[in-house]
C-alpha cells in the first residue's frame, strides 16, 4: 500500500504507543510523517519518532519557512490521511473551535485530507460535557473518531479514556486508506443499530438474559459506518470491542436500550438488531434470592412486558426514521413468523434467521430478507458478509427513496396527519 499519513502526537502518558503505531504502519508499506506537539515532546522524544519514521518531525509552526514554503499548508495536504494520536481534549477542543495557534492546530485547520483521531485521557475528561459536544462537533464536521477503551489508567482511575490498541488504530487507518472502501452511499445520514442482549434483573447477581453475541449488530453499524453515515450503536452487554468510527452507547435492561433509542432521534435509519428480552421481573430482589424452602419445589416467579422497541420506532409518526428495520430469531416457521412480525410491527424489512443451530454466538449466518410483497432468501455467509449486503440494500434504499421508503411509511405519515 502505496500510502503516507500525517500523525499528529498530543501530549498524554498514551504517546509512547504513537511509536508502535508507527511500526506497525510501515510494516503494511504506509509512509509516515509527524508533528510532535509541546505536550507530546514532554513524553516521547522527536529522536524516537524520527528514527522510526525515517522523516524529520515537525515541532515549530514558524521554523517551517526556511525555504519560504508554506510548511503546514504542505505538511496537511502531501499526506492521504491526517491522523491524531494520541487525541487529547485540548487538540481536539482546538480542531472543534478552529482554532490555529500551534502546528498542530494549524495543519488540522488547513488540511483538505480526511481526519481519524485516537483519543486517550482520564475517564473524567472524556465523560465531560464539553469533551463530549467536541466530539459531536468534529464527527458532524466529517472527522472520524475512534471510541476510546474501557480499562484501568495511569491515574488509578477506571472507565472510557485508554488509548485504542495500536493494532485496532492501524486497522481503521487501512480502512481509511483502503482503495476497496465502500462508496459513501451514507454520508449525511444518521443511523441507530443496537445490537446484542439485554440483561433483565432478578436479584443482586441473577438475570434473564440469551445468548445472543452481538456479533451481527456490530458487523451491520461498522459497515453503515463505512458508508459514511453517522452511526450510533446502542449495545447490550457484550464482550466485543467498541467498532471505530462511531457513538457506542452500553446499555443493560430492555427500557435503557429504548431510552438510549429515543435520546439519539432523529435518525434516517433504524436497524433493530438486539435481541430483546420479551419479559422482566415485576420485582427484582435487592439482594440475593436464598433458597426458603427446604423440599426445593422451585421458585415462582412473576413477569411483565418489556417495551417493544421495535413497534415503538416504527410507529413514531413525524419522527419515525426514513428506513427502519427488525430482526426475526426464530426456531421453526422461520419465513411465516417473520411475514407477521413485519405486519405487526410496522417496520420495513425484516430480516429473519433461524438461530436453531449455531447462529447465536457463532460467526455465520443465513438470513431471509422480507419486504412487504417480495421475499429474499439469501446464502449462508459470515456475519461480516450479511453486514456488508444488508448495507449496500440500505444505501440503494435511501438513495431511491428520497422522502419516503415504503408505502407502509406512507400510511403512517398519513394517518398521523
Amino acid at each position: 500500500m502505496d500510502k503516507r499519513v500525517l500523525l499528529i502526537i498530543g501530549g498524554g502518558i498514551a504517546a509512547y504507543k504513537s511509536l508502535d503505531l508507527i511500526r506497525l504502519l510501515l510494516a503494511r508499506g504506509v509512509k509516515t510523517r509527524a508533528i510532535l506537539t509541546r505536550a507530546g515532546a514532554e513524553f516521547v522524544t522527536p529522536l524516537s519518532v524520527s528514527a522510526l519514521s525515517g522523516q524529520t518531525v515537525h515541532q515549530d509552526l514558524f521554523a517551517l519557512n526556511e525555504d519560504g514554503d508554506m510548511g503546514h499548508i504542505e505538511l496537511s495536504r502531501a499526506a492521504d490521511l491526517v491522523v491524531v494520536c494520541p487525541a487529547t481534549a485540548d487538540l481536539m477542543a482546538k480542531a472543534a473551535g478552529g482554532h490555529a495557534n500551534d502546528l498542530a492546530s494549524t495543519a488540522l485547520l488547513a488540511t483538505d485530507k480526511p481526519v481519524l483521531m485516537a483519543p486517550a485521557m482520564n475517564v473524567r475528561m472524556w465523560l465531560h460535557p464539553a469533551t463530549q459536544r467536541n466530539v459531536a462537533r468534529l464527527r458532524e464536521d466529517g472527522v472520524t473518531i475512534l471510541e476510546p477503551d474501557v480499562g484501568a489508567m495511569a491515574c488509578g482511575e477506571f472507565g472510557p479514556g485508554r488509548l485504542p490498541h495500536p493494532e485496532h488504530i492501524v486497522d481503521a487507518i487501512l480502512g481509511q486508506l483502503g482503495s476497496n472502501r465502500p462508496e459513501q452511499t451514507l454520508k449525511g445520514l444518521r443511523a441507530i443499530v443496537t445490537a446484542g442482549p439485554t440483561r433483565e434483573p432478578l436479584d443482586a447477581v441473577r438475570f434473564l438474559s440469551n445468548h445472543s453475541s452481538g456479533k451481527q449488530g456490530y458487523a451491520i453499524a461498522t459497515a453503515l459506518a463505512e458508508r459514511g453515515a453517522q452511526v450510533s450503536l446502542i449495545s447490550g452487554p457484550t464482550s466485543l470491542s467498541a467498532p471505530p468510527s462511531m457513538t457506542v452507547v452500553q446499555v443493560e435492561t430492555a427500557n435503557e436500550m429504548l431510552d438510549a433509542v429515543l435520546k439519539r432521534l432523529p435518525a434516517d435509519i433504524f436497524v433493530s438488531v438486539a435481541a430483546v428480552a420479551d419479559w422482566r421481573p415485576v420485582t427484582r430482589a435487592s439482594g440475593k434470592l436464598k433458597l426458603k424452602n427446604p423440599d426445593r419445589t422451585g421458585l415462582t416467579l412473576k413477569l411483565t412486558e418489556n417495551p417493544d422497541i421495535l413497534r415503538h420506532i416504527s410507529n413514531l409518526g413525524e419522527d419515525r426514521p426514513r428506513l427502519v428495520i427488525g430482526f426475526a430469531a426464530e426456531t421453526q416457521n422461520v419465513e411465516a413468523y417473520a411475514a407477521a412480525k413485519l405486519a405487526r410491527k410496522g417496520c420495513d424489512w425484516i430480516v429473519a434467521n433461524d438461530v436453531s443451530g449455531d447462529v447465536m454466538g457463532g460467526a455465520e449466518n443465513e438470513i431471509t430478507l422480507l419486504q412487504t410483497g417480495a421475499v429474499e432468501r439469501w446464502r449462508r455467509m459470515t456475519k461480516e458478509e450479511v453486514a456488508q449486503k444488508l448495507a449496500d440494500r440500505i444505501g440503494n434504499a435511501m438513495a431511491q427513496s428520497g422522502g419516503k421508503v415504503s408505502s407502509r411509511r406512507s400510511r403512517t405519515k398519513t394517518k398521523k396527519s
